[in-house]
């Protein structure tokens, strides 16, 4: 794209004040220059410059978009937690045998449990009962 091209664009970019000054921005006309962006190879700042436009918020703008596609292209996360059903059999003896647990977690813990059946299953319950970021999102 040329200057003269980044100077329609900014031109058609604004579309009116609101009350506290700030602009309102033409959504078509925004799509267009984060595209722009994306392609031509030129420095953010320097096309918001010849856009009349903040290089902050042209910025923000190609950061929210980019959330976006990958939004649409990214599988939903898989659940964190899955019910486990230990259920005791015929031939085990009164004497409880230690169980071990190991759980990665998204952000690279690694969580180890080491405990009888009973502690283990009454942990899973309480966890499994706890509100996260990710159930509270809509």
């Amino acid at each position: 794209m040329s200057e003269d091209l980044f100077s329609e664009l900014g031109r058609r970019l604004v579309i009116g004040r609101k009350r506290d000054g700030r602009s309102v921005y033409d959504p078509q006309a925004k799509m267009e220059l984060i595209r722009a962006c994306r392609e031509s190879g030129r420095s953010v700042a320097k096309i918001a410059r010849e856009c009349g436009v903040n290089a902050n918020q042209l910025a923000s703008w190609i950061r929210l978009d980019e959330k976006a596609q990958l939004a649409v292209t990214q599988p939903p996360p898989a659940l964190s937690f899955v019910p486990v059903h230990i259920e005791p059999t015929a031939s085990e003896s009164p004497v409880r045998a230690p169980v071990e647990l190991q759980a990665r977690l998204p952000n690279g813990v690694l969580v180890e449990l080491r405990a009888d059946v009973t502690h283990v299953a009454a942990l899973i319950d309480a966890l499994g009962g706890l509100r996260c970021s990710v159930s509270t999102k809509a």
